[in-house]
Formats: structure tokens, sequence, C-alpha cells
């Protein structure tokens, strides 16, 4: 049996100090947001209840499916490197970056800089950059496929991007890992679902990515974004694939959004008759204590 966690939307905090050089372009409405909302909506504190819980369920590996930081200032790249090292090594920890880790123009290609070793699949030549993606890391019985939705975008954006030439890889590595009897799991920021976001949050190239679920499948797709514990099916080759969300791991109760939650998921079987069984794990509006908030199986 193969244990999955899986974090997203983390937005660590509080913000570095900021110059005014740094508000520039779309970061000054990020700035304005932070202070107005996000500052108050999350929590340092969660993520670290977060964090230990599931390091005390000892998962095999660790997904994190973007929004480290808030506005991708230089200060914010290296806290979050500094956060992941403390989650965990980088075997351990797969990450993919969301809208916020590229909130301005050159900020992705920074974060994919000092977050390189979390973002690089095995054996890679290369080092991690925004055209190397999808990447492929074999665990174990499992396949981790990270593709990005990450692009810059202008102010009161969040849209994210599957274009296709990573289609064309992620198809590539899809029937790989089938051949090989893996359990394949995607990774990406943004819900490749219609209508799963607001129309300035949503992913264009959904059709693009059903049609690679539909041509060469998958038993599971992981995205964050929305800040909301969803499962979604979409169509694959050989039947429905989950796609499931999770709430975002620093949201303080009492918010607008359920509080910080991360997902805790089993893979067990053989290649065709993959088990795979989710544990929603977090706190409450009640109080701070981490307990299973809701479960459910996803196939099997």
């Amino acid at each position: 049996m193969f244990r999955l966690a899986h974090l997203s939307d983390i937005h660590l905090g509080p913000l570095p100090e900021v110059a005014y050089r740094d508000l520039v372009s779309k970061r000054i409405t990020g700035y304005i947001n932070w202070r107005r909302n996000r500052s108050a909506a999350l929590n340092d504190g969660v993520i670290d209840d977060i964090v230990a819980d599931l390091k005390a369920r000892r998962p095999d590996h660790v997904a994190v499916t973007g929004d480290l930081m808030n506005l991708a200032l230089d200060g914010e790249i290296e806290l979050s490197r500094l956060w992941l090292e403390a989650l965990g090594a980088p075997r351990d920890v797969s990450v993919v970056p969301g809208n916020h880790d590229a909130y301005v123009a050159g900020a992705l290609v920074k974060a994919c800089r000092a977050w390189g070793p979390f973002m690089q699949g095995d054996g890679a030549a290369e080092p991690a950059r925004p055209g190397a993606f999808p990447y492929l890391r074999v665990r174990g019985p499992v396949a981790l496929i990270g593709a990005s939705s990450a692009r810059a975008t202008a102010p009161f954006m969040a849209s994210g991007f599957f274009g296709e030439s990573q289609a064309r890889r992620l198809s590539r590595l899809l029937d790989e890992t089938r051949e090989k009897g893996l359990c394949r799991v995607v990774m990406i920021h943004h819900p490749p679902v219609r209508g799963a976001a607001a129309a300035h949050k949503r992913l264009f190239g959904i059709g693009r990515f059903h049609k690679v679920m539909r041509d060469h499948g998958a038993e599971l797709v992981l995205h964050g974004h929305t800040h909301l514990p969803t499962t979604y099916r979409i169509d694959g080759r050989d039947g429905s694939v989950p796609v499931v969300g999770v709430a975002a791991a620093g949201q303080a109760p009492r918010g607008k959004r359920p509080p910080g939650q991360y997902n805790l998921l089993t893979i067990d079987g053989r290649p065709g008759t993959w088990r795979v069984e989710l544990t929603r794990r977090g706190i409450s509006d009640i109080d701070r204590q981490v307990h299973d908030i809701a479960s459910e199986r996803l196939s099997g």
C-alpha cells in the first residue's frame, strides 16, 4: 500500500518587506488584497498544525499542487524554499507551481531555479524550468506526473494554461507509465474541470486536457487553486478519472472557505484494478485539532 499526502495553496506569510519598486503592475492589487483579506484568512499556525499531522501519518510521498507564495517576491521564493526543505527531502516531495508562483513575468523562472530539486523528473539531465513540464517521478507503484498550468496574468486575473506541447508530453508519459503497470497520478494547479473555477480563474485548455485523458487515461488527478475540498470525475481511456481538490492548507477557521486541510490517499492493488481511497484531514471552525473530515473510495 502506498500513502500519498496532498497539500495545496500554502500562501506562506507574512509578506517580506515590500519596496515600492516591487509594487509594479499586478503586485499592487495583490498587495492590497493581502492586506485587506488574505493576511487574516490565511494563518501560518494552521499550516504548522496541518504539516505536523501529515508527518505523523508518515506518508510515502507528498504532492504540493502550487501557490506556495502570494506575490512571488524574491523573499517569498526563498521562504518557500526553506519551507519545502522542512517539509521533506526533494525525493519525497513533488511540487507543481500555481498562478501565485508565476504572479509576474519572470517569477516562475526564479521559482523553478529555487525549487528545482522538488520539480525535477527522475534522471532529468536539465534543471527544472517553465518549459520542462510535465515531469515524471516513479515512487513504488505510483507514477507522479507534474504538469504546470502556471503563467503570469493581467491584474484581476488568475487563469491558467495547458498548451499543446505540454499535452503531447503528458500523453507520452501516460502511455509509457501505463505500459509499465504503474498507477498514474497527474498533478496540476488549476482544476481541469469546466465550471470548477470562476471565469477569471479558469484553466484555458480544459478541452485539450480532457482529450488527453480520453485517449491515454490516468488513475487520479490532483489539483488546488479553488481552496475547496472537491471530487469531480472526467472521462478517461478506461473509465472515469477522479479529479480531487483540497482546501487551502493555511486557511484560518471561520472564513469564507473551509479551514485548513490536506488529503491522504491510499493506493493499493495492481494494474487494471487499482484501489484508491481518500481521507480528508484538517481542522474545523470549532477547534484547531486536526481530525478526519471526510473519506471516500475513488476507485477499486
